[in-house]
């Protein structure tokens, strides 16, 4: 990951629906890159997500060393955007990343 490679590129990482590993296939990682990771990321995830489940993202941020969080979509998948949520979905996501992200 880029921001791994280059630490001050960016000020925060807004992460939605982080493909954690592949459907049904949990020992596929995609973290090798999350222990390098300096740049503080959010991680927006739906909570039946095939991509990796609130608890798998959980346990794999734990390896970021720099400040991380994760916002859980209820009754989402790894579109993120339904029906229910596509009103109030995306300024819920900009709000939270305008909290977490670093003021300049």
């Amino acid at each position: 990951m880029l921001a791994a490679d280059q630490p001050g590129l960016v000020d925060a990482l807004l992460l939605l629906s982080y493909p954690l590993h592949p459907p049904q296939r949990p020992n596929e990682l995609r973290t090798v890159h999350f222990p390098h990771l300096q740049t503080p990321a959010l991680f927006v995830s739906g909570a039946r997500d095939g991509f990796g489940s609130t608890e798998e993202l959980l346990a794999a941020l734990k390896a970021i060393p720099a400040r991380n969080e994760l916002l859980t979509v209820p009754s989402a998948g790894h579109e993120l955007l339904n029906k229910r949520n596509r009103d109030e979905l995306p300024g819920k996501i900009v709000a939270a990343f305008q909290s977490f992200a670093p003021k300049a």
